[in-house]
């Protein structure tokens, strides 16, 4: 039996594979993005996006498995995305992961692309001391949990509307910035001045999230300033977005007294996030955990470096494709 897992991961824009070993050691990956191709329409066109994934899908797997000189006897399993995601992607990844464990003939999981989030910090090096508060921010989601342990998922609170990474996006088209938003967001901001007072949605409630109200009264100080500052208003944008993260994950340091925290998905390759949050876990005491920026945002390695939890807690393979899965679900 082979000791890596070929990770597949197709849930939105991005078609990546890699190899990757117990130890979190990354053999081989490449990912292919579509930026070029969702440009012109300000988002992620899905069915554009499923199909190259399937122009993409099969070259990259053999790419992979040539860069590394590995066969399929070298393989214990394929760990597939089978959610949350666009369900187009999701069946490119899923039936192309299918087809080739009957194939060769090994077992393939379905993976929850929340937990390859999660797992992320462990790629290449062992980071995550438990338990463990973990906020995840990227395109598609903005969650908080805690973990007492490498296998224990406690989902303390979601968004209820836009993820922080939709609103950067959509923030970033009506300031004429293009995609990726999130970048350039950042970009202007650490040229600007936050002197703009934006609206800090549900910052004293619990663990819950919502930024909708936060990009339209970005939308609507664009509307009424002819004169606003680019620079000006996405500082004040991320300083909104950076006061409402940080004052739940304080509560959930002072509430709940993790030995670490864990910032991941796209977002957590933010350098305002990265710095907010260094500041955060300095002043707390607690152990900031960081996936270097290459493994922040969506990837196959991190799909499969938590296809080996689901190995080793003999988890059966579901690969039924569900956009809506949660944390929670397996």
């Amino acid at each position: 039996m082979g000791d890596l897992v070929l990770g597949i991961e197709t849930s939105c824009d991005d078609t990546s594979v890699a190899l990757v070993d117990t130890q979190g050691n990354v053999a081989a990956i490449e990912t292919v993005s579509q930026y070029e191709i969702h440009s012109e329409f300000g988002g992620v066109y899905p069915e554009l996006a499923s199909r190259a994934h399937l122009e993409a899908i099969l070259p990259v797997i053999e790419k992979v498995m040539t860069k590394a000189g590995v066969t399929p006897v070298d393989l214990r399993a394929i760990g597939v995305t089978r959610g949350p995601g666009l369900m187009g992607s999701l069946l490119v990844g899923l039936s192309t992961a299918q087809a080739l464990g009957m194939a060769w003939n090994i077992p393939t999981y379905g993976v929850n692309h929340l937990r390859g989030h999660i797992r992320s910090v462990d790629l290449e090096e062992k980071r995550l001391a438990y338990p463990a508060l973990v906020l995840l921010v990227s395109g598609g989601h903005t969650l908080l949990a805690y973990l007492k342990n490498q296998y224990s998922y406690e989902l303390l609170g979601i968004t209820r509307d836009d993820s922080v990474g939709e609103c950067y996006d959509k923030v970033a088209r009506t300031l004429g910035l293009g995609m990726p938003g999130g970048p350039a967001i950042d970009r202007m901001a650490a040229a600007g001045t936050a002197n703009i007072k934006f609206p800090r949605p549900m910052i004293k409630s619990g663990y819950e999230f919502s930024f909708s109200g936060l990009k339209s009264s970005v939308a609507r100080y664009v509307e009424t300033h002819a004169e606003f500052d680019v620079k000006d208003v996405a500082a004040a944008f991320v300083d909104a977005c950076l006061d409402v993260l940080s004052t739940k994950v304080l509560r959930g340091i002072n509430e709940l007294k993790p030995a670490t925290l864990a910032v991941v998905g796209g977002v957590a390759a933010s350098p305002q996030v990265r710095a907010c949050m260094q500041n955060i876990t300095k002043q707390s005491g607690v152990t900031l955990c960081l996936p270097p920026q290459k493994w922040a945002t969506d990837n196959a390695a991190m799909i499969a470096m938590a296809t080996w939890d689901y190995i080793e807690q003999g988890i059966t393979a579901d690969l039924e494709p569900k956009p809506n899965l949660k944390l929670g679900d397996a």
